[in-house]
């Protein structure tokens, strides 16, 4: 395929600073390629920072950071409409989402007020100030990042603002030799702070459309619609995957069968995405809770109910 070599030199370039964190890198890069947001989950100082500040400087391409705290307000995020006193009239002032890769830092310590500001970008690629619509750059992408274990003063988001990001991954500790190889680079100064371009903007751009001509076989597509119905119907499962997430896994699946250089969907591209894509999608029952059942082990279970397509 035409920009395989792309792909290759893109992840290799992440790889420079994200080490030993292969699987988590394609997942981003999946999520870019699939034109989706990334959500991700994990305890502090592994690096979720340094992910999107990765793939901002690897595709060269704007990057903006937002730090929310409980006094950011929505107008900080989406800009407001300043009076100009000497044309008398009223100016955008463009807010911290106009830009192309954007991080939300710790989206749950902020108020749900100022969370939804992020819906309209997310879904529509668009901010309205004031009545007027302002379309933002493409590419564009939230990365949005949340700790799970410090609960003080954090506000959960919304079901509906969930189903916005494509990906809900963690990073995870590095392995012992991964870590000792970080170490050995910070004490030999050669921790790299900054990366060369792989692609630019346009390029991106371009696989996007390319990723959306990924051939799908109509078994697949009908795999896809079945494993999301099962999560609908599943006792353990109080509320199940929606109509968005059926599209951001068909989309998903294909941006990964791009990833690994076919032009058509295969069965097993389905099956890696359904956890990372449907998980955080899903409100297990409470009986469930209470019995401990993880949803990764019920997402498993569902997928093994459903006859795995043979295509020709």
């Amino acid at each position: 395929m035409e920009n395989q070599k792309n792909i290759t030199e893109m992840i290799h370039n992440m790889e420079e600073i994200i080490v030993g964190k292969r699987e988590v890198i394609e997942y981003a890069l999946i999520t870019l390629l699939a034109g989706g947001h990334l959500l991700l989950e994990d305890v502090p100082g592994v690096g979720k920072t340094t992910l999107a500040k990765t793939i901002a400087q690897t595709i060269n391409c704007g990057f903006t950071r937002i730090q929310f705290t409980p006094d950011t307000l929505p107008s900080d995020v989406t800009g407001l409409s300043i009076y100009n006193m000497q044309t008398g009239k009223f100016e955008y002032s463009k807010g911290a989402i106009v830009n192309n890769i954007i991080l939300a830092d710790e989206i749950n310590r902020t108020s749900p007020k100022t969370q939804a500001s992020l819906l309209e970008a997310m879904e529509e690629k668009q901010v309205t100030v004031d009545g007027i619509t302002y379309l933002l750059s493409r590419p564009f992408m939230v990365i949005a990042t949340q700790n799970p274990i410090d609960y003080l003063g954090t506000y959960n988001l919304p079901e509906a603002q969930l189903d916005r990001f494509m990906m809900k991954i963690s990073i995870g500790y590095p392995g012992l030799g991964d870590e000792k190889l970080m170490a050995d680079r910070f004490l030999s100064h050669q921790l790299v702070k900054k990366l060369d371009p792989v692609v630019d903007g346009d390029m991106v751009l371009q696989m996007q459309k390319e990723v959306e001509d990924i051939k799908v076989n109509q078994d697949l597509v009908s795999y896809i619609t079945k494993i999301v119905q099962e999560t609908r119907k599943d006792a353990n499962i109080t509320l199940g995957a929606s109509p968005r997430a059926t599209l951001a896994l068909l989309r998903a699946s294909q941006a990964r069968a791009y990833l690994e250089g076919r032009n058509y969907c295969i069965p097993d591209d389905i099956i890696t995405l359904v956890h990372p894509v449907l998980a955080h999608r899903i409100i297990l029952s409470p009986e469930a809770r209470l019995s401990q059942s993880k949803l990764e082990k019920i997402l498993k279970n569902i997928v093994a109910k459903i006859p795995v397509p043979v295509l020709s």
